[in-house]
């Protein structure tokens, strides 16, 4: 009985506690408050721990991993398959690597073991800056890599680990996949040279890439400004490539947005006017995908950039490995450099013109004027050129001028015509060929010489404003002939004009205007023939054209059409008041009608078609 009581006493005390427990608890529970509290501080906890784990995963791309952390290394592998391993490296950081020499300087990022930095130690920009073409980011180098398992991954976006040669003129970059596989980045930098050798090559990665798909390549860049006008810059910032095996140059459009795919290009040139980015292919690329982009809207003294380049092109795998040989050029756009270059045509890049026009400048021009140019100043060395010009074009000057003095002859006896049949337009014309017929004259003889003139003219419009010789050389007031002079500043903005005033164009102008009023004012003393167009218009159109477009023009240019039109006016005063007899032209001209005169066959022809539309014309009349 007694051990019936005591098991009955102890589970009475134990319920009886129970109950005193619960009493507590639910007296000592957590208000809503403090339950809210609690659960927003556990939330907290989970996030940071969540956070934590993020930034792990990110601390690869900003450098700052700890090779210790088996998470974070795991992760590595997780996002870069096989080339996780570089993340683990010392050189998984954030850095650069610099490779020079007397001319120029480079620096190369582990990330992306591309280079971030290329400036000319030679030169500078208008406003006394170094010229650098790859700077803050404007250009990127980028192979896409396939890898076996599945993997889409870019090199601008890892870290290669450097090694730079006792000399400092050959510098490693490896992508590394283990301490024996690695994808290599070589370059090499000669003395006085702005080429770089540049090899791409790996080792061990044959299990690693997917030798199905070829290595995307891709490089971009942004034309950085260097001159004082960034849209007569942008004008000659311009894409240019060689195709075919070297047969073959072609360039997109300089103006506006274009792009095209061509097949074996040798070279890809990103021209920024008077300084070239030049890749080179060892083996042509087999096919090319290109694109520039126009980023000059207007003229602005804020702008920066002037053009977006873009080319893509597939890098064939060997054995499931890259071998790749191709070199960059960053340096000056000048003839004198770029011909060094024998067998590339890296010559071929600069604008000298079209046809027959590019062949004089670049054969006959632009050896002159370095000649010139290498004993004299460069302004009166531009002088001496044009001197040497306008004498290898006198006897064509002479020839005109003798046209024009014939055309003045004869004169009297076509006013008589126009009088006579001033209201029969066929007939006044045809009366008016036979006189030029029978005196010997042809009215085109004065054109003709004008238009063999031509080439020579555009070739030097081509050629002064490319001629990396001329850049920021000074004469008189021009403080540098491959840009515009510069007299005012004007507080307002003239549409074609401009915000400034140029000296030389006014010059050139002044210089047009009297040599028109020279040539053109003869032609103007005649009675306006119909179909011809307005010669007085036309003289004072010229010198308004060269007066509003050089005005934003080089300087050189203008320097030159000035020098041009006064030698242009001296040698035809000379020939009219030393050479020409205009007594003896008319004699001659009498003698010459005496002559019996037999049409050739253009002559009939034109005779017959005047004739038949003469009496067509009566016989509507009846």
């Amino acid at each position: 009985m007694e051990e019936k009581k005591l098991d009955t006493s102890s589970i009475i005390g134990f319920v009886l506690i129970g109950a005193i427990l619960i009493w507590v608890m639910y007296n000592n529970r957590p208000s809503e408050e403090e339950m809210k509290a609690r659960k927003a501080q556990e939330e907290q906890v989970q996030k940071a721990k969540e956070k934590e784990e993020e930034e792990k995963l990110a601390d690869y791309n900003t450098g700052k991993q700890n090779p210790a952390d088996s998470t974070a290394m795991a992760n590595y592998a997780k996002t870069l398959g096989a080339f996780g391993y570089s993340a683990t490296l010392s050189s998984a950081k954030e850095g650069v690597t610099v490779l020079e020499n007397d001319v120029a300087y480079f620096e190369i990022s582990n990330k992306g073991g591309q280079i971030v930095e290329a400036r000319l130690k030679e030169f500078n920009t208008y406003d006394s800056v170094p010229v650098y073409l790859i700077k803050d980011g404007n250009a990127a180098f980028n192979l896409a890599l396939s890898t076996s398992d599945n993997r889409s991954l870019n090199t601008q976006d890892m870290y290669f680990e450097p090694s730079l040669s006792q000399d400092g003129k050959v510098l490693s970059m490896k992508l590394k996949a283990s301490e024996n596989q690695f994808l290599e980045y070589r370059y090499a930098l000669k003395p006085g040279d702005y080429m770089v050798d540049f090899a791409v090559r790996s080792q061990g990665l044959n299990t690693v890439l997917n030798s199905t798909q070829p290595v995307r390549m891709n490089w971009k860049l942004r034309g950085i400004r260097h001159s004082k006008s960034i849209t007569y810059e942008n004008r000659y910032t311009r894409l240019t490539y060689q195709y075919r095996n070297g047969d073959k140059i072609s360039k997109l459009s300089p103006g506006s947005d274009d792009d095209d795919i061509e097949e074996n290009v040798t070279w890809i040139s990103f021209r920024q006017h008077f300084f070239s980015s030049i890749l080179v292919a060892d083996k042509p690329f087999a096919k090319a995908e290109l694109s520039s982009e126009n980023l000059v809207e207007e003229e602005s003294k804020e702008a920066r950039w002037t053009k977006a380049y873009a080319v893509a092109a597939d890098i064939p795998l060997s054995g499931g490995e890259i071998n790749e040989n191709m070199s960059w050029y960053f340096g000056p756009t000048d003839v004198k450099i770029l011909s060094k270059y024998e067998g590339l045509n890296l010559d071929d890049s600069i604008p000298f013109g079209w046809g027959i026009f590019g062949w004089i400048n670049k054969y006959i021009f632009t050896p002159l004027y370095n000649f010139l140019s290498s004993f004299l100043p460069y302004g009166v060395a531009i002088i001496v050129m044009t001197i040497l010009v306008r004498l290898l074009l006198s006897p064509v000057t002479y020839k005109s001028y003798l046209s024009q003095a014939k055309m003045k002859v004869l004169r009297p006896e076509i006013a008589e015509v126009n009088e006579k049949y001033k209201d029969d337009a066929m007939k006044k014309q045809q009366e008016t060929m036979k006189i030029y017929n029978k005196a010997g004259v042809s009215p085109l003889s004065g054109c003709i010489p004008a238009l063999l003139q031509l080439p020579i003219f555009y070739a030097l419009f081509m050629f002064f404003p490319t001629a990396f010789a001329l850049r920021q050389k000074s004469f008189l007031w021009a403080d540098d002939l491959s840009s515009y002079d510069t007299i005012a500043e004007l507080p307002f903005k003239i549409p074609f004009y401009g915000d400034h005033v140029s000296l030389f164009p006014i010059l050139a102008s002044i210089a047009i205007l009297i040599y028109m009023t020279m040539t053109t004012g003869q032609s103007m003393q005649m009675q306006q023939q119909p179909g011809m167009p307005n010669m007085k218009f036309i003289m004072y159109l010229s010198p308004l054209f060269m007066l509003i477009f050089f005005n934003n023009y080089a300087s050189g240019l203008s320097l030159y059409y000035f020098v041009s039109n006064l030698i242009t006016i001296f040698i035809m005063l000379a020939i009219k008041h030393f050479i020409i007899d205009e007594q003896k032209i008319h004699a001659k001209i009498q003698e010459q009608k005496k002559k019996p005169k037999k049409m050739n066959r253009f002559q009939r022809k034109m005779q017959e078609m005047m004739e038949e539309a003469q009496a067509q014309q009566k016989g509507k009349g009846k």
